[in-house]
C-alpha cells in the first residue's frame, strides 16, 4: 500500500506545476497495455497535438437514454461562447479506457464496503477489457494508493478486498506527513474523510500522467472532513487531468447524508459525469455501476482547435450543442488553457 502525501513544492507554488494539459505520453509501466496498432495512429496523434482541445461526451434523450448514432453534423460546439470548427469527430467504444477506482474508507462506510467491493470486482470483470487500465484508491485521514494502473483484474479485485475502514482515531500520531508534515492533523473534531485531497491527488499524481479516455469513480457519503484543500482545488486538478469524474453516493443506513452532495455535483457537472445516489443498497449500487459503464463505452470523442490561440492558463468554458432534438449534453464544462512546455 502507498501512502499519497502532498508535496511541500505544490503549496509554495500553488498549482502551477499542474499538468499543463494531457499532451506527454506516460513513460510504459509493467502493466500498461502495448502501444497502439498501426490502424490507431490516427487517434493517438490526435491526442498528442497540442493544439487540438480533445472532448469526450454522451448524448441522452429526455428520458435519460442514451443516443449512440448521431454524427458530426448534429453537433455545434463554442468556446467561451465564440463558434469554433470541429477538426475531429468520432463515436467512441473500442479506445482503451483508463479508470481509477476511490472508495471512501472512513467509519461512515463500514456497513457498505462489502457490497462496494463485491460490485466493484464483477464491474472491473465485466467492463475492463485487454488494452483497458485500471487503479484502485481508499481514503480515510489520508489517501492510499492500493494498485497502480494495471489491467489485471486479478490485481485490482485484491487490492480492492484490502480496504479496511479507519475510524480515525489517534491516525494522526503514527503517520509521516499528518501532523508534522504537509497536510496538517486537526487537533480537535473528525478527523477523518480526506475527500477533496483523494480527488485531487489521484487527478495529479495519476491521472495527469495517462492519455485517452480517463473516469474516477468515487464511493462516499459526498462529506470531507480534514482536507487542506477545497473542492475548487479537486476540479481544478480533475480539469487538468481531463478526467471525467462520477460519484455513487453510498453510505451507512444510520448516517444520514450530509451536504456533501452538492459538492460532489458540482465535481461531476464539471468533469462530465453525474452523481448516482445508492444509499445502502446492493442492487442499486450494482444498477450505477452498469450505467456508469454503458455511459463509458457510448461516448463521442469531438476535437477543435481554438481560434483563442493563447495559452494564459486561463480557464475556457466549453459548450457542445446538439441540432435538432431535445438532447442533454453530459460533458465537461471547459478546459486549462496551459503554457506549452519548455524542450
Amino acid at each position: 500500500m502507498t501512502k499519497l502525501y502532498f508535496r511541500p513544492y505544490l503549496v509554495a507554488t500553488g498549482f502551477v506545476l499542474l499538468l499543463v494539459l494531457a499532451v506527454s505520453v506516460a513513460a510504459q509501466k509493467p502493466d500498461s497495455p502495448p502501444a497502439p496498432a498501426e490502424d490507431d495512429q490516427s487517434a493517438a496523434t490526435f491526442k498528442t497535438n497540442v493544439e487540438v482541445v480533445q472532448l469526450f461526451f454522451n448524448v441522452k434523450d429526455k428520458h435519460g437514454a442514451l443516443i449512440p448514432s448521431l454524427t458530426k453534423e448534429s453537433f455545434d460546439i463554442l468556446e467561451d461562447g465564440k463558434p469554433q470548427t470541429i477538426k475531429y469527430f468520432k463515436a467512441e467504444t473500442d479506445l482503451p479506457l483508463t479508470l481509477g477506482i476511490l472508495i471512501d474508507a472512513s467509519g461512515s462506510q463500514k456497513s457498505v464496503l462489502g457490497i462496494e467491493q463485491e460490485v466493484g470486482g464483477s464491474f472491473l470483470e465485466n467492463t475492463l477489457r485487454p488494452k483497458d487500465m485500471a487503479s484502485i484508491f481508499s481514503f480515510d485521514v489520508d489517501v492510499n494508493l492500493l494498485q497502480d494502473f494495471t489491467g489485471s483484474v486479478s490485481r485490482l479485485k485484491k487490492a480492492l478486498n484490502e480496504v479496511k475502514i479507519n475510524s480515525g482515531t489517534g491516525a494522526c500520531s503514527n503517520l509521516p506527513g499528518l501532523g508534522g508534515g504537509p497536510i496538517l492533523c486537526p487537533s480537535t473534531g473528525p478527523r477523518g474523510t480526506v475527500l477533496y485531497d483523494a480527488v485531487y491527488v489521484a487527478s495529479h499524481d495519476a491521472f495527469a500522467q495517462e492519455v485517452g479516455r480517463k473516469a474516477m469513480i468515487l464511493l462516499t457519503d459526498g462529506e470531507d472532513q480534514g482536507s487542506r484543500l477545497k473542492i475548487r482545488d479537486a476540479i481544478e486538478a480533475a480539469h487538468k487531468a481531463d478526467v471525467i469524474c462520477y460519484v455513487l453516493l453510498i453510505a451507512d443506513r444510520w448516517v444520514a447524508m450530509g451536504s456533501g452532495g452538492g459538492d460532489m455535483r458540482k465535481l461531476t457537472n464539471e468533469t462530465g459525469g453525474r452523481v448516482i445516489e445508492v444509499g445502502n443498497k446492493f442492487e442499486k449500487l450494482k444498477q450505477a455501476f452498469e450505467q456508469i459503464s454503458q455511459e463509458l463505452r457510448s461516448q463521442y470523442n469531438i476535437g477543435y482547435t481554438p481560434t483563442n490561440g493563447t495559452r494564459d492558463g486561463s480557464f475556457r468554458k466549453v459548450e457542445i450543442k446538439a441540432k435538432g432534438g431535445e438532447y442533454k449534453i453530459q460533458a465537461r464544462a471547459g478546459y486549462y488553457a496551459m503554457p506549452r512546455k519548455e524542450n
